[in-house]
């Protein structure tokens, strides 16, 4: 990796390259539960840029420069009253769309509020997200992924603070290898109390724990392939340890949506959709939409299950940099790989933070388990210059109601290992036949194992 373009990858603020990609897609400014009927107005900070973000008592969203434009008052202490927020210093009052309503103390009929405005942005919501874009033009359609299609009832969102750059945030989460190194668990838990918690539960078509699969079988065939929404991603383990014959192989399927997004399985039924949104260059957000194909989710459980291991209102790790992120070394010995606890969270985090907070990647030597993130960075750099020379990124989701559901259709499962592709296909469209909502949603069945790998990458080092 050249210095130069881990630079442009990495930096994202107003006036930067990827900054300048970044804002052509919708960003995640902050989840609906922030937003709290006491005071439904927070601060966020996004792409280096400091805003505010509210709902209205008519249930109409702003998303605001944070400063005022009078003298520089920060209007997340502001007030929300009058169909905007009005500032705490001079009584200033602005409107979702950035334009100054009042400036009271200025005289009677004076028009000088009609000659100000501040920085304001599209903003939506859509399950448990509220979603602002940052870029020029019209704002594009959110994208027709099944976390968006599937009703409220379905969707769960969570997030969580990481104190490092996006793109290594990222990377982390198109790297199918780790898992049975960072992840690795000595023991195999009672899948039954799995629910919610990631590599505890079974793989379809198998009563098999996912703990014991990753933990035995840590040298995955890595099969990757570009996509219209970014990459699909394929671990293959063949099972050929004790007690097995090879006869089958356990079959994990991941994909990148581009530019910062991942989609990996959860259960048999659920999905995550996760994204990793950079705050400025040296901290960012990843925002997480679980997905249930089957029946709604069990919002109480997955909010306790996360809310115990951060604090509240930033979302920051109780694990982090500063107490050894809990690292306990006789666990290490005897029960996680990591000695960090149960929660992966914390062992992705402890695994990126440690790469410093901006990754140097010109002093990786990288191998031919990463020939994802190889793929990844190319196609992140090619659409970085698209937008430098005034074109428009190849991958960028202009979707309408035409397309009812990209999917994309992640998966762990086990089945025969010469008829993976078939055998598993089948059972993702069974699936989602029996789905409330997504039964009638067929275009995205080509994102799984029925539409092939497609035209596999050769990206190696």
């Amino acid at each position: 990796m050249q210095a130069e373009d881990d630079v442009t990858m990495t930096r994202t603020g107003p006036g930067t390259r990827c900054g300048a990609l970044m804002r052509r897609y919708w960003q995640p400014v902050a989840l609906s539960e922030e937003l709290a009927p006491e005071r439904p107005l927070v601060a966020s900070r996004l792409l280096g840029e400091d805003l505010v973000v509210f709902r209205n008592p008519d249930h109409t969203l702003g998303l605001l420069q944070r400063a005022c434009a009078h003298r520089a008052a920060d209007l997340a202490y502001g007030r929300l009253e009058d169909g905007g927020v009005r500032c705490h210093f001079h009584g200033w009052l602005f409107a979702p769309d950035g334009r100054c309503l009042e400036v009271p103390a200025e005289p009677v009929g004076s028009p000088f509020a009609s000659k100000v405005r501040i920085g304001a942005y599209p903003v939506r919501e859509r399950n448990g997200i509220l979603w602002g874009y940052l870029g020029p033009g019209t704002p594009p359609e959110l994208p027709s992924l099944d976390c968006f299609a599937a009703p409220d009832a379905y969707t769960f969102a969570f997030k969580g603070y990481l104190d490092c750059n996006w793109l290594q945030a990222l990377e982390v989460g198109i790297d199918p290898v780790h898992a049975s190194y960072l992840h690795r668990f000595e023991t195999d838990d009672d899948v039954e109390a799995s629910y919610g918690l990631q590599f505890r539960g079974v793989s379809l078509g198998s009563d098999m724990p996912m703990t014991k699969i990753l933990r035995e079988y840590g040298r995955p065939e890595i099969i990757n392939s570009r996509t219209d929404y970014g990459q699909r991603i394929v671990a293959l383990r063949v099972l050929d340890g004790v007690g097995q014959d090879g006869s089958a192989a356990h079959v994990r399927i991941t994909h990148q949506v581009f530019p910062h997004g991942i989609t990996i399985p959860l259960s048999p039924t659920m999905s995550i959709t996760q994204w990793h949104v950079p705050i400025d260059d040296v901290s960012c957000y990843w925002y997480a939409m679980f997905t249930s194909l089957d029946e709604p989710v069990d919002r109480a459980t997955m909010r306790r299950q996360r809310v115990e291991a951060v604090t509240l209102p930033d979302y920051k790790p109780v694990r982090n940099r500063a107490n050894g992120y809990g690292f306990d070394p006789r666990e290490q010995r005897m029960l996680t790989y990591t000695g960090l606890g149960p929660d992966i969270n914390v062992h992705d985090q402890m695994a990126v933070e440690g790469q410093g907070r901006i990754h140097d990647r010109t002093r990786e030597r990288l191998a031919r388990s990463d020939r994802a993130i190889i793929t990844y960075r190319r196609m992140l750099l090619e659409a970085i210059a698209a937008v430098a020379e005034g074109g428009s990124p190849e991958i960028l989701l202009r979707d309408t109601g035409d397309v009812d559901s990209r999917g994309p259709i992640p998966l762990d499962a086990i089945g025969p290992t010469e008829e993976w592709q078939q055998v598993w296909g089948e059972a993702i469209a069974a699936q989602r036949a029996a789905s409330p909502w997504a039964k009638d949603l067929t275009a995205a069945l080509p994102t799984g194992p029925a539409g092939g790998v497609g035209e596999v990458e050769t990206d190696e080092p």
